[in-house]
């Protein structure tokens, strides 16, 4: 059983940086795509970045390039660096994960274009941005 276990969420400032990060466990295989999900108080969960096993990376229209998202296989880890936050960021961010045989690694972008649903998440670290 897959458990994706996220930490690094936290309170900043407008402007201000953070690092999640997602430990992987359970893994039978290599995930061919992980990706970041963020729900804010009442809307809908959507995608925010998502990295193939190649390294291939997609993000949300919404980034506008503030976000970098990067994975370690060795350490079965998923990262997202977040810069020049603003209150809009403001969410809880999971992190997800599925195996070539539920998602082909050529259609990670589903996850941005929530056309996806992933097979395995994590619980969730909360991202608050302040003004």
């Amino acid at each position: 059983q897959v458990q994706l276990v996220e930490s690094g969420g936290g309170s900043v400032q407008s402007g201000g940086s953070l690092r999640l990060s997602c430990v992987a466990s359970g893994l039978t295989n290599e995930p061919a795509c992980m990706g970041w999900f963020r729900q804010a108080p009442g809307k809908g969960r959507e995608g925010v970045a998502v990295i193939g096993s190649d390294g291939t990376t997609n993000y949300a229209d919404f980034v506008e390039g503030r976000f970098t998202v990067s994975r370690d296989n060795a350490k079965k880890t998923l990262y997202l660096e977040m810069n020049n936050m603003n209150p809009a960021d403001k969410a809880m961010y999971y992190c997800a994960e599925d195996y070539e045989s539920t998602l082909p690694r050529k259609r990670c972008r589903r996850y941005i274009t929530n056309r996806h649903f992933p097979t395995d998440w994590g619980q969730g670290t909360q991202v608050t941005v302040s003004a």
